[in-house]
Formats: structure tokens, sequence, C-alpha cells
């Protein structure tokens, strides 16, 4: 089977990226619902949401949205990474490194400086992500155990960069920041 193809969400896929998320979470509407409300706010970018295309299907997505920075000096755009989904079926294929690999790009070749997202240490640090604390970031809430919250610090990235990580409002909205039980 051919690794699926990686590229820019299309406005008519709304639909299948939703049912995709849905799968990915176990059909839990929050995080399908945090998708569908991204994609109305500011944080929202249409270059930053990814699918994994195999043969016209969509398999997998992954979204980056913008947040900010609060640094000392100034406030400083960044993006996050979430959520990351792939179909059930799909799972365990290659198709999650795939799309965290292109995000990775995709934040690279939009300037951003530092990438964030809250997640699973033993998933993504062997793709580069690095323990946030340590570098002398915040995350933006107590409820995010601190070994889940990981960066990226990209090309753009300068040593002055660190501080309290901002989310978008629509995360708070819809209680989506911290992991849950």
């Amino acid at each position: 089977m051919a690794a699926p193809l990686i590229r820019r969400q299309r406005a008519e896929e709304n639909g299948a990226v939703r049912a995709v998320v849905a799968a990915a979470f176990g059909h839990h509407e929050v995080v399908p619902d945090l998708v569908d409300a991204l994609r109305e706010s500011w944080a929202w970018v249409d270059d930053l949401s990814l699918v994994a295309d195999d043969g016209g299907d969509v398999v997998g997505h992954v979204l980056l949205t913008k947040a900010i920075l609060d640094a000392p000096e100034r406030l400083v755009d960044v993006l996050v990474l979430s959520p990351l989904s792939v179909r059930p079926d799909r799972q365990r294929t290659g198709i999650g490194k795939a799309l965290v690999r292109a995000a990775l790009d995709a934040a690279e070749a939009h300037g951003a400086p530092l990438l964030f997202l809250e997640g699973d240490p033993a998933y993504y640090a062997p793709r580069g992500f690095l323990p946030g604390v340590p570098l002398g970031f915040r995350p933006p809430s107590i409820r995010i155990p601190e070994p889940a919250f990981q960066v990226v610090p990209l090309s753009t990235y300068e040593d002055w960069m660190s501080g309290t990580l901002v989310y978008c409002d629509v995360f708070w909205r819809l209680d989506c920041v911290g992991l849950r039980p």
C-alpha cells in the first residue's frame, strides 16, 4: 500500500475532516467542534490544515493554528499543533508521523518561530518536540502536565523568546485545554 499524500485541506473536505477527527477521538464531539470553531476564528490559517489523502479518501488530519507567546520583550506570533487525527483503521501505519513532519515543514514555511502542543512525549519527542518548561516557556494552564507541554523552536526563533503560551479563545470556550482522564 502506497503512503497517503499529505496536502492542504480543501474547503469541501470539512465534513470528511470532521469525520476523521471524531473517529480518532472516540466520537466525542468536543474535538471536531474545536476544529469547526477554530475554522471560524482569528487563529485559522488556510494553509495550515493538512490532510492525509489516500486515493481521494481523507484518512488523517493535522491542524496548526495561531497563538501568542506572552514574552517579556513583546508578544510573539506562534503556532499550536492541535489536533492530530488518524482514522482508527489507519493508525500505527506511519500516517501520524507523516502528518507531524508535514506540520513541522508547514510551520517553518509559515515563518513561525515556535510550534507548541500538548501531548504524549513518548510520541512527539522522537519527532523533534522538546519539553517547554526547561526552555523558558510556561503552559497556558496549570491543567497541562509539564511533560505534555512541548515545543519545537524553528529557524526564526530567537533566544529572547520565552514566556507564557496564550491559546486562541476557542480552546477555552470549548474547555479543550489540559489533559483529561
